[in-house]
């Protein structure tokens, strides 16, 4: 018997599996047409975001749509085209096609406004004339920028450790608690829920104090000290007790954020290794210093660094309670917002920005070396 081989037709199967020439004119007129019809469509809706008469609801539902949509078309059409390279590179360029959008708008609203607000700082007042470190000799200079440091060290040591304390004694405590233990935690965790503005005019109400002769003293700790005997006290301007009753809005509202976090970490230690130490004869603090702390301490720093970043830029509480330069209670954000957008000097306040920025760094790059210690340990 003699076998037949059937040659393949490899040169039929290529020319069925290429598009032909109307399509590749269909693809060439859709590549033309999308952008054009994008960018009209785009050019509309911004000109009626612009428009101050047109109804309020429209142009949110307008923007919220132009902002859903538009990134759906986007990631298709990106998508799309990397379908249409070849295939021995095409999966190595669709992750950077699809990561693209984001690097361009963290260029465009992180790395440009960073750069900018540099190159600004070693400018004049209307950010014109270029006069170099003038302005970054003010900060390290004047006695009001000198003392908004000093208290920022102070708000960026006070404030974690405090509250990290407090909240870790009431995640401790929390936890051994068999019943109300969910009503105790969102007690103590409802001051978050609050802007720091609401706070601060919270307590400005409770630190409240009026001389004689302008009408009663409805502070609330005016009246607590009034009631033992004693007279009226102006809080706010006692130095330096008036820097650490500031300090007290920003514990009160961050104990319980650290509970919170605290006590799920808590929660996550085993509990064999707990009853083994007690077994073997530990007592509760020796468990809590030998296991719950070194078990729980990267969730302390992550606790910490996050709020090492609020006091860094705290700028509510101060501002609200006014009178910040006559109390000495300046802070260095607060002097950034007064100099840049209060007394309209652009090269002040973006240098003052600057160092806000620089103090930052030191925070993130210990964070991340715990971070990695604790990989280590793992």
């Amino acid at each position: 018997m003699t076998q037949t081989v059937e040659e393949p037709e490899t040169g039929t199967a290529d020319l069925d599996a290429r598009p032909g020439a109307r399509v590749i004119a269909l693809r060439v007129l859709a590549a033309i047409a999308v952008p054009v019809v994008a960018f009209v469509v785009l050019a509309w809706a911004l000109d009626t975001l612009r428009d101050n008469s047109a109804n309020r609801l429209f142009i949110a539902g307008l923007a919220i749509t132009i902002g859903v949509v538009g990134v759906f078309v986007l990631f298709w059409a990106a998508d799309q085209l990397v379908d249409w390279m070849p295939a021995s590179f095409r999966e190595s360029v669709r992750p950077y096609v699809f990561v693209g959008p984001a690097l361009v708008l963290l260029t465009v609203f992180l790395i440009y406004p960073v750069a900018n607000t540099v190159l600004v700082s070693f400018k004049d007042a209307n950010s014109r004339n270029w006069i170099g470190l003038d302005n970054y000799r003010f900060v390290f200079t004047n006695a009001s920028m000198l003392r908004s440091i000093r208290n920022t060290a102070g708000w960026i040591i006070i404030v974690p450790s405090v509250a990290l304390v407090i909240g870790l004694v009431f995640a401790t405590l929390a936890d051994k608690l068999r019943r109300g233990e969910a009503v105790a935690k969102s007690l103590i965790f409802l001051p978050m829920a609050i802007s720091f503005v609401g706070a601060a005019v919270t307590f400005r109400l409770i630190y409240s104090y009026r001389p004689e002769g302008f009408g009663s003293n409805i502070g609330l700790l005016n009246g607590v000290w009034m009631g033992l005997g004693n007279d009226p006290v102006a809080w706010l301007s006692r130095k330096p007790w008036n820097n650490l009753m500031l300090m007290g809005i920003m514990v009160w509202m961050q104990t319980g954020f650290a509970m919170v976090v605290l006590s799920a970490a808590i929660k996550a230690i085993p509990d064999e290794i707990i009853e083994a130490a007690r077994i073997d004869g530990a007592s509760e603090m020796q468990v809590f210093r030998r296991i719950t702390i070194p078990s729980i301490l990267p969730t302390i720093v992550v606790v910490t660094t996050y709020m090492v970043i609020n006091a860094l830029k705290v700028f509510d509480i101060v501002f609200v309670m006014g009178n910040a330069e006559p109390n000495g209670t300046e802070v260095i954000a607060e002097r950034m917002i007064r100099w840049f957008f209060l007394s309209n000097h652009n090269g002040r306040g973006a240098a003052i920005a600057v160092v806000l920025f620089v103090a930052v760094i030191p925070v993130m790059v210990w964070n991340v070396r715990k971070f990695r210690e604790q990989e280590l340990i793992r």
